[in-house]
């Protein structure tokens, strides 16, 4: 019994390790990684929107030199 134990165990320690696998970028990947379409802001208008939508529901002014209310109307 006390072999199945250690048996098991060392399996599950086994599993555990293999979870710690470093994933390396070959070179030949990294033209795929750089295209518009990988970035997390992948439109910058849409971005801007979004950034535009944040403030003016916020009713809070700093960081964008946006001032105004929540009503939409800065």
């Amino acid at each position: 019994m006390r072999g199945r134990a250690a048996a098991g165990a060392l399996g599950v320690l086994l599993l555990l390790v293999q979870g710690c696998a470093v994933q390396e970028v070959k070179p030949w990947e990294r033209d795929l990684l750089a295209e518009r379409r990988m970035q997390l802001e992948p439109s910058a208008l849409d971005a801007f929107l979004d950034l535009h939508i944040y403030i003016s529901k916020e009713a809070a002014s700093g960081g964008y030199g946006v001032g105004g209310g929540g009503c939409g109307c800065n």
